[in-house]
């Protein structure tokens, strides 16, 4: 089905997005408040840098870009922050000088401003995985070690003064100043970065930036030669000044060279013929079970919901007076049900009988439970569940919040006592910007093959698959419990999650056939993606159906088939695909490899193998049109034109 139209919807915006800034050897893309994709030569370098002020739950406050003033060598981007408590003023001054490209961030507190954090960020690109880097601590010391293969739980590298890599054939150093420096692995999130973060978890949260506090800091990427040594970080005036109490930016030299502004695409250059994108597909167990969330959202709901999915997922938090009703209405829209609960520790045994009574007479595919406050499998709870549950029904285990939670209390989940794994995907945390639902699905694919190679033979069920957070798992401040027991104001996510306008997107269709690409891979047995019906739905309040919902009865027709996989080689063009097996007749044999003689047939031939039906979902989250070739495991191959967040139907006969 084609979702490509002359130009993206609004909600969704171009990919990529901004302008290009050029500057010698030096340029970048600047969206919004972010300085993104920062390149030397014209190599990707550093994912990005920007000033993030994070409030006391660690919410970001939206920055407002004021004015932003362009010159050869420098740009100054005048920054507002009044939001979530949070009220700053400043500017993020860059400076291109030969090998060297500084970042400083300086911001006042126009009044009091309670924070978990302020100030700069560095993202690093997750193609560094696996590449030496040494660390210049803030004692003088250097630590030789590697960005992380495997995805890592805590923070790599900590008390971080500067950095130092080779990229491209030429070494890289990061100098940082005005604060102290961390590193996280922010795939942990389904984010495509290593982030280098000012202030030291160490340090007490909230702080108040007092009125007319100011911070300064900044960031300084040299660039070697192919060979040569890197030169010592000509340490701007901004930080000298802060450390004599001085309270302006320094002042910058006059323009000396030419530097370009540009609309940035992401596009292959005008009249280039881009060769073909290559997906193989390989066959690789069964295809996982598609499965979509029960509806959080108020009632009155759509009359109609039942034809949507035989199979929901619903998540009940036991200390919400309204489970049994979110449990009721679940139980009314669908055959069969996945359930997680959310309990204290140590849970109440009699509402545990509860639930499972009043699932007496429903086909549960799967039940789970996690803690109210570590959002993770306590064994404590899984004892207790599992006690209570009766035989064929699987319990499973896993986190609620991020594969994050997973990856840090892996240790401590009773693996012996759980018939499978749990965790949602949900990309947009850290930011939200639609280049950030883009680069995640490259990331998933990443999560997936981290948790199933550590849990080999055991089903891995992903979900639900969310554009934003169903709730904020690091608040620090408690939500007050809700009082009513009907659904007429909703619960869950309704409560506790942001609603997003990419929701009602077409392109959003394209981004979850992309996505379940990415997730399904051998040992993966389902996916849950969004909710039935709602704000966060494939179907709107009053039955409607969004575009997505074309993409999930897609996927689910595939069930029952052998799973047909294959790897992205850009992490933009994606495909999934299911294989059954069928007698051709023996002129359809030959009509077929007529078809394979063409490389260059039109794209509903699709590609097969005889005595095997193949369909193949293929999707391009470019934002121009690309070709791709499709190859399976025998001598089959097809060519497909894909437009810009399109995704299309291949089959054989």
């Amino acid at each position: 089905m084609s979702t490509n139209s002359a130009a993206p919807s609004p909600a969704w915006g171009p990919v990529p997005s901004g302008e290009r800034w050029r500057s010698g050897r030096w340029s970048l893309d600047l969206r919004s408040d972010e300085l993104a994709d920062i390149r030397c030569d014209g190599l990707v370098v550093l994912r990005g840098v920007r000033a993030v002020a994070r409030d006391a739950d660690w919410l970001t406050a939206a920055p407002r870009v004021m004015h932003v003033e362009r010159s050869s060598s420098s740009l100054v981007m005048e920054l507002e922050i009044a939001d979530r408590g949070i009220d700053l003023a400043g500017a993020l001054r860059v400076e291109a000088d030969g090998d060297q490209l500084a970042v400083t961030f300086e911001g006042a507190a126009r009044s009091d401003s309670p924070t978990n954090r302020t100030g700069l960020v560095v993202l690093h690109p997750p193609h560094l995985a696996s590449t030496d880097l040494t660390v210049g601590r803030t004692d003088g010391t250097e630590l030789a070690m590697t960005f992380p293969a495997a995805i890592s739980p805590h923070q790599p590298a900590r008390n971080i003064a500067a950095l130092s890599w080779a990229d491209h054939g030429t070494t890289f150093r990061v100098d940082l100043g005005g604060d102290v420096f961390e590193m996280e692995d922010q795939r942990n999130w389904s984010d495509a970065s290593f982030k280098t973060y000012n202030r030291s978890l160490d340090e007490p949260f909230p702080y108040t930036l007092a009125t007319g506090e100011t911070v300064r800091q900044q960031v300084i990427l040299t660039a070697a030669g192919p060979t040569g040594p890197l030169a010592p970080a000509r340490v701007p005036a901004i930080i000298q000044a802060a450390a004599a109490g001085a309270t302006g930016l320094a002042e910058h030299a006059e323009p000396t060279t030419t530097a370009s502004v540009t609309k940035s695409t992401g596009a292959p250059a005008a009249g280039t013929a881009a060769s073909p994108t290559v997906l193989t597909l390989v066959p690789c167990g069964p295809f996982p079970t598609i499965a979509v969330g029960a509806s959080t959202a108020p009632e009155p709901g759509p009359q109609r919901t039942g034809e949507l999915r035989d199979v929901l997922h619903v998540e009940l938090d036991l200390a919400d007076p309204a489970w049994s009703a979110a449990l009721e209405r679940a139980r009314r829209e669908a055959d069969g049900l996945s359930v997680m609960l959310v309990s204290p520790t140590p849970p109440e045994t009699a509402v545990l009988r509860t639930v499972l009574d009043t699932l007496a007479d429903v086909d549960v595919h799967r039940i789970g439970i996690v803690d109210a406050s570590s959002h993770v499998s306590e064994p404590a709870l899984v004892e207790a569940l599992r006690a209570v549950t009766p035989p064929g029904i699987p319990v499973v285990g896993g986190s609620r919040s991020h594969y994050t939670e997973l990856n840090r209390e892996w240790d401590r989940l009773p693996h012996a006592d759980l018939d499978g794994l749990t965790f949602p995907i949900t990309p947009l945390f850290h930011t939200l910007e639609t280049e950030q639902l883009v680069e995640s699905v490259a990331m998933q694919r990443v999560i997936v093959e981290d948790a199933t190679s550590r849990a080999p033979g055991v089903p891995v069920h992903i979900g639900p698959v969310t554009l934003r957070p169903r709730f904020n798992n690091v608040a620090t401040r408690p939500v007050a419990a809700p009082a009513r027991t009907g659904l007429s104001a909703g619960y869950g996510a309704h409560r506790t999650a942001a609603d997003d306008a990419r929701q009602a997107c077409p392109e959003l269709a394209t981004w979850t056939i992309a996505s379940a690409a990415a997730l399904a891979v051998p040992g993966v047995a389902s996916l849950t993606c969004f909710e039935q019906w709602g704000p966060r739905g494939v179907r709107t309040a009053d039955g409607a159906d969004l575009p997505v919902r074309a993409a999930i009865d897609a996927l689910s027709a595939l069930e029952g088939g052998q799973l047909l996989t294959a790897a992205s080689p850009d992490g933009l063009v994606w495909a999934i695909g299911a294989r059954r097996s069928t007698r051709l007749p023996h002129h359809a044999q030959v009509q077929d490899q007529d078809r394979n003689q063409d490389q260059d047939q039109d794209q509903d031939q699709g590609c097969g193998t005889p005595g095997h039906h193949d369909e193949v979902l293929l999707a391009n989250l470019s934002g121009y049109q690309r070709r791709v070739e499709l190859r399976n495991t025998g001598a089959d191959t097809s060519r497909h034109d894909l437009g810009a967040f399109e995704w299309v139907r291949s089959g054989t006969p």
